[in-house]
């Protein structure tokens, strides 16, 4: 399909390539849907969101094969177009806390608190960083209100992220907005931990 080619303007090629590049998004497509079925066996996790953003892009790539097909651009059109939605993806993906999104679905889709799906692995989530945090709280709480056994270590892991993330807040270089509005989330929550005269759960 090379631009002012024979093959160009030949029906039967062009219809060809059509189905083939929608096979292929089909292909994508059921895919996505099999990542969808993982991670409602197996709970989300970063690798399982990078393998969605890419199938997203796999997917927008063979829809702009189309468009360069039927629009006649170069292919020097499709290799700019390609590099600008990843850069885009790059760029938003730059603004987007995955630690915190992956932890808080995690923890409403858990089996402690919506009485479906599996367990929470928490461990995977400590992985992840200080900024699980407040998701855990509401696994927490919600365990505790609803008399489920929970992990005992729980409480005191999260108490060490928290001690680790105000010292690295303490350092001028790590310093960050993301972390500045943590940080404004663990003293609100000792603030109320104050008030309430209740600790030994979240001492943070």
């Amino acid at each position: 399909m090379r631009p002012g080619s024979a093959s160009e303007n030949m029906p039967p090629i062009r219809a060809l390539v059509y189905l083939w590049t929608g096979q292929n998004v089909l292909l994508v497509v059921s895919a996505m849907l099999r990542l969808n079925l993982y991670v409602e066996a197996y709970s989300l996790t970063l690798l399982r969101v990078a393998a969605f953003v890419w199938m997203m892009l796999v997917a927008l790539g063979l829809v702009l094969i189309v468009a360069r097909i039927a629009l006649a651009r170069s292919n020097g059109w499709l290799v700019s177009l390609n590099a600008a939605a990843l850069a885009m993806t790059l760029y938003a993906c730059s603004f987007v806390n995955f630690p915190h999104l992956i932890a808080s679905y995690n923890v409403a889709h858990s089996k402690t608190l919506s009485g479906a799906g599996v367990g929470l692995d928490s461990a995977y989530l400590i992985r992840l960083g200080p900024d699980v945090i407040p998701a855990l709280d509401l696994y927490l709480a919600g365990a505790t209100a609803n008399y489920h056994r929970t992990d005992l270590n729980l409480p005191a892991t999260l108490n060490r992220l928290a001690r680790e993330h105000r010292e690295h807040m303490a350092d001028w270089r790590g310093w960050s907005f993301r972390g500045r509005r943590l940080l404004r989330y663990l003293d609100a929550r000792l603030a109320i931990q104050i008030r309430q005269k209740k600790f030994g759960v979240w001492d943070y």
